[in-house]
């Protein structure tokens, strides 16, 4: 049997050893103003110019090929080339026809003294995500290719710590014992926190990273006393015996079972994000390179929506019923409030984060309607948010690069003079609110129509956020793409080769499953089967354990 998910942790995590070992590179003489032609090079080689004068702004090492720098933005590229393939090849021999449990399963003692394991494993939900995560990382190597050329290091610790991140990202969507999660959960803190803070964006970079990481390790003790909590009780930390219908949690005490379900649940909001603990997004994806801000949003959130899933619905099924009607209260919040805040944004990269605040809430209110259509539309949802957002996030990148700015303000007349660019950023935009024919509205549309059938006020109040993203996304168009065009802007380069491989394919894909979403769907159905059959089996079961209580 081949590890598949092992090789997938450990192909990225490999790479990144490897360009940490490779030579360091000297800061030449003149430091600062080399950095400042570095700098200068990077913006212009967006366009596809350039790099030769930042290769010659570090210091010569006799040819091209020789630049540890270069030599690291390759081997990132390689190893994130090969992690996609290996990912793929995987998800094509992953059985759809099968129920909704797991497969690829991988189970060896690792502390057995405290019954710890490394126990991997995925069912469709898991499996998409990993999906989506090993596509947007080469991606996101691919677009940042010149992003850093002004940094000390040519860029190559950045390289290196998204390799990292790539296999704890893939390694928290696989874990299937609940201690193994906590730490890939914990542990991804640390290169995300040096991605922000040291190779973010403005001089606020550092709080944004130290906000971050202060919420998410907030989230994590609780969630910490909550595993403690769920070994103490459960005699396991392993998933699978403690979603058994007879096992481990089988017989717990329900105030003891909310008690726990509600420290997952905080960590999870908290990484959702959803109000009022979102807002390190805004402040973190601000001050984020674009590339970053792709990963942040685009995947690392979607630890909290299926966290929800995977481990406070299916671990503790008896007390979700205590926490439904508050967790659509907040994400009906979550969705008004952040399209509100998005069109008050004057910053491109705030109005991204605060639309993923009220998108998120779409994905948590699909995931507690509890109906089957409603939780397939929301874990739909995390991939093409991903695809979707990822989008919006590079093409912003790109005019950053070029103008050094994500103020709305210092745009305008962009279609004019780089139509491709324009043309991305609109397909980009449209995805983000919903248009039919692209990915996000099959997955918005499911939402809706699940909630609907749970509660149709529900349904109704968040019709309004779909209504605010038409504005938030048309107006940041017309005011950055649309009407003369500033002089400053009169030579604006269109997207280049490598920007076009960029972003070429989340436009692809968000098309293709715009059209066509059931490849999709049916990997995901049968775990959402899974999840929705066992939430409603309890609820029989705590009916008639109620009426035997009366009768007695």
């Amino acid at each position: 049997m081949i590890p598949w998910l092992t090789l997938a942790i450990a192909l990225p995590a490999i790479g990144a050893a490897v360009i940490w070992a490779l030579p360091r590179i000297k800061t030449p003489a003149g430091g600062a103003a080399a950095a400042g032609v570095s700098a200068s090079a990077a913006v212009s080689g967006q366009a596809g110019a350039g790099t030769a004068t930042a290769t010659k702004a570090r210091p010569a090492t006799g040819s091209a090929s020789g630049d540890p720098a270069l030599t690291a933005k390759r081997l990132a590229l390689g190893f994130s080339l090969a992690t996609l393939v290996l990912v793929a090849v995987m998800a094509l021999n992953f059985d759809t026809s099968r129920a909704g449990g797991l497969q690829f399963e991988e189970v060896h003692p690792w502390i057995p003294h405290f019954g710890i394991h490394y126990a991997v494993g995925v069912d469709g939900i898991a499996l998409v995500l990993i999906l989506m995560s090993a596509i947007l990382v080469p991606l996101v190597i691919l677009a940042a290719w010149n992003e850093h050329a002004d940094r000390e290091d040519g860029g190559r610790g950045y390289f290196a710590l998204i390799l990292a991140l790539e296999a704890m990202m893939i390694g928290v969507f696989a874990a299937t014992d609940v201690f193994l999660f906590y730490v890939f959960f914990e542990v991804m803190l640390i290169p995300v926190y040096f991605m922000i803070g040291r190779y973010g964006r403005g001089a606020d970079r550092a709080k944004a990273a130290m906000k971050f990481l202060l919420y998410s390790l907030a989230g994590g003790l609780i969630m910490l006393v909550a595993v403690i909590g769920v070994y103490v009780i459960g005699g396991t930390f392993l998933w699978t015996e403690l979603t058994d219908p007879g096992g481990a949690l089988a017989a717990i005490d329900p105030a003891t079972a909310r008690w726990l379900f509600l420290g997952f649940f905080i960590a999870f909001a908290i990484k959702a994000p959803m109000w009022p603990v979102h807002t390190w997004l805004p402040t973190a994806a601000g001050s984020s390179s674009p590339g970053t801000a792709v990963l942040l949003v685009g995947v690392l959130d979607k630890v909290g929506t299926y966290g929800m899933l995977r481990y406070c619905l299916e671990m503790f099924p008896a007390a979700v019923s205590w926490f439904v009607w508050p967790v659509v209260a907040l994400s009906l919040v979550s969705i008004v409030y952040g399209a509100i805040l998005a069109i008050g944004q004057s910053d491109m990269m705030r109005l991204i984060a605060y639309t993923s605040v009220s998108h998120f809430g779409f994905i948590t209110l699909g995931i507690f309607a509890l109906t089957h259509q409603a939780q397939a539309g929301a874990a739909l949802y995390m991939v093409n948010h991903g695809f979707a957002t990822g989008a919006l996030f590079l093409v912003v990148g790109f005019l950053i690069a070029r103008q050094g700015s994500a103020r709305i303000e210092d745009y305008g007349g962009v279609q004019k003079v780089a139509p491709k660019l324009a043309g991305v950023f609109l397909i980009a935009g449209l995805a983000g609110l919903a248009l039919p024919g692209l990915a996000p509205f099959v997955s918005e549309f499911l939402v809706f129509v699940g909630v609907y059938a749970f509660n149709p006020v529900p349904a109704v109040i968040a019709a309004v956020g779909v209504v605010l993203a038409a504005l938030y996304i048309l107006w940041m168009y017309q005011r950055t793409m649309t009407g003369p065009t500033p002089e400053k802007l009169s030579k604006l380069p269109d997207l280049s080769a490598r920007e076009t491989w960029a972003v070429a394919p989340l436009i692809a894909l968000i098309i293709a499953f715009g059209v066509y979403p059931q490849p999709l769907l049916n990997v995901i159905n049968p775990a959402v089967e899974r999840t929705v059959e066992a939430e409603a089996d309890t609820e029989v079961a705590v009916a008639d354990s109620d009426a035997e209580g009366v009768e007695e």
